[in-house]
């Protein structure tokens, strides 16, 4: 990756979230308010390093919503579950840094 890529990221990865993020704040007041809410759930409890999740969830609740489903129809009553289903699998933040962690100790402890 260039310099200037690491500094600023990359141009069409942040296009592709603002449009996204335009798409959720189109959603009916229930589903955005409910995305918002599970958007800061995933960035706190799962640093998920993709957008995946989001366009799944988007995704997911732009055709719930077209059939007049709820949420919580959607979701079920255990949110955090659903959303912990939702990111199972996908790279994290958290699993890099405990990948970086095993590898600077091992490397340090071969010296």
């Amino acid at each position: 990756m260039s310099f200037l890529g690491k500094v600023i990221g990359d141009f069409a990865d942040k296009k592709e979230w603002k449009q996204l993020e335009a798409r959720a704040k189109a959603l009916p007041k229930d589903y955005a308010t409910a995305y918002n809410e599970i958007k800061k759930y995933i960035w706190t409890s799962a640093g998920t390093e993709t957008i995946a999740p989001f366009k799944a969830l988007v995704e997911l609740f732009e055709e719930a919503a077209a059939s007049g489903r709820s949420v919580i129809e959607v979701t079920g009553s255990d949110v955090a579950a659903f959303v912990d289903d939702l990111v199972r699998g996908e790279k994290s933040y958290h699993e890099k840094k405990r990948q970086q962690l095993n590898q600077d100790i091992a490397k340090k402890l071969k010296k």
